[in-house]
């Protein structure tokens, strides 16, 4: 009863991951501002994949991840794939993280996300560069990764209190904390 009830909560967060990105990815086409900006914000679909992924990994599994950041990929208009390997790759070493941070404090937690940030950022930069893409400025780049590492506790608290989406315990079991 409880692994049926443990796997059921796992498809269902699965399925809120896969309507949040989409959700961000809508808001992200509608014309609110046409003049271009001087400063990027932070990437809310690479800060929720990296939190979830930190924190429960089993809710975005690699291929929904793929999927989803190919699709960002296409619909923002950026090289098609190149994000989308870099946050599979980074998803995957956060995985492997994650049950070293379950009894860390948050600083560490928040650390380990700007070092994978800061990570993904110079892998997509160099990425592009082997490639001779054009890419944006250093200094957008730079105030993009500020801003993701300044808006990861915002991130994180909100999947907390309005989706639930919460560090396992030490000695807690995926079955005993509602995902198997």
């Amino acid at each position: 009863m409880a692994e049926a009830t443990a796997n059921t909560r796992k498809w269902q967060m699965r399925l809120v991951y896969l309507l949040l990105v989409l959700a961000i990815l809508y808001l992200q086409l509608l014309p609110l501002q046409t003049a271009p900006r001087s400063w990027a914000g932070p990437d809310l679909i690479l800060l929720f994949t990296v939190v979830w992924a930190i924190r429960r990994p089993e809710y975005v599994p690699a291929l929904s991840v793929a999927v989803v950041a190919l699709l960002a990929d296409f619909i923002l208009m950026r090289p098609p794939g190149v994000m989308a390997a870099i946050l599979v790759a980074a998803r995957q070493m956060l995985k492997h993280q994650e049950p070293g941070l379950r009894d860390s404090p948050f600083a560490l937690e928040w650390l380990t996300a700007a070092a994978a940030l800061a990570a993904i950022l110079l892998a997509n930069r160099l990425v592009l560069a082997v490639f001779l893409v054009e890419q944006p400025a250093l200094g957008i780049s730079l105030t993009q990764l500020f801003m993701n590492v300044l808006a990861y506790p915002l991130v994180v608290l909100v999947s907390r209190l309005a989706m639930g989406v919460r560090k396992l315990r030490p000695g807690e079991t995926d079955a005993v904390a509602g995902a198997p």
